[in-house]
């Protein structure tokens, strides 16, 4: 198979993939309702623990950064390393523009934690020790995956993957913007706090 065919299937089957709420078929599932009537109306991992279920966030958790680590993998084991970049990438964009939804997603931080773990698995690790430091120190978590995102972009350029930080850098950009409701209101000091 060629790598431009390869590519474009990585990119059909990244977004697909990513484009699968599972936050919202969880809370379903689960007796919750509809999670988009809930809380910050999110579809991931954080706003599903509003919901009551830390079961069915971790659940969320897990399933959404399968689907950023199995687009890459799968990618990879056939064609080059910017097929998987672009897989990964295309998954993180269809969690945020789900077809399903309207083009109204989560804000991508799992997809983007698995993704990394595959591509990067020092820079995925060094995330999440990031984001659990931050999280810790503030409880506030759109604050802990910003900077651990931010922080994880500069350790790819420190440890020299140029290509895959380019990736990372439009992911990153995108997800700032998705978060952009979380930065006003961490500015104006109302951002919720883990648990609340």
């Amino acid at each position: 198979m060629s790598e431009p065919v390869i590519i474009i299937m990585g990119l059909a089957f990244g977004y697909l993939l990513g484009s699968i709420p599972f936050g919202l078929l969880f809370t379903r599932l689960g007796g919750k309702g509809d999670i988009r009537d809930i809380g910050s109306g999110n579809i991931g991992a954080t706003n599903v623990l509003r919901s009551g279920s830390k079961f069915l966030a971790l659940a969320t958790l897990l399933a959404d950064a399968l689907k950023g680590g199995l687009a890459v993998a799968l990618i990879w084991r056939l064609g080059s390393d910017t097929a998987a970049y672009m897989a990964g990438a295309a998954a993180f964009i269809g969690h945020l523009f789900p077809v399903w939804l309207d083009f109204k997603g989560g804000k991508g931080v799992a997809v983007f934690i698995g993704a990394l773990l595959i591509l990067s698995p020092l820079t995925g690790v060094s995330f999440l020790f990031i984001w659990l430091v931050m999280a810790i120190a503030f409880r506030v978590s759109s604050l802990s995956a910003i900077t651990a995102m931010i922080l994880s972009l500069a350790i790819l350029v420190f440890l020299g993957e140029t290509d895959m930080a380019s990736f990372t850098a439009l992911m990153v950009a995108l997800s700032l913007w998705a978060h952009r409701e979380n930065i006003g209101r961490l500015r104006s000091g109302t951002e919720p706090k883990i648990g609340s």
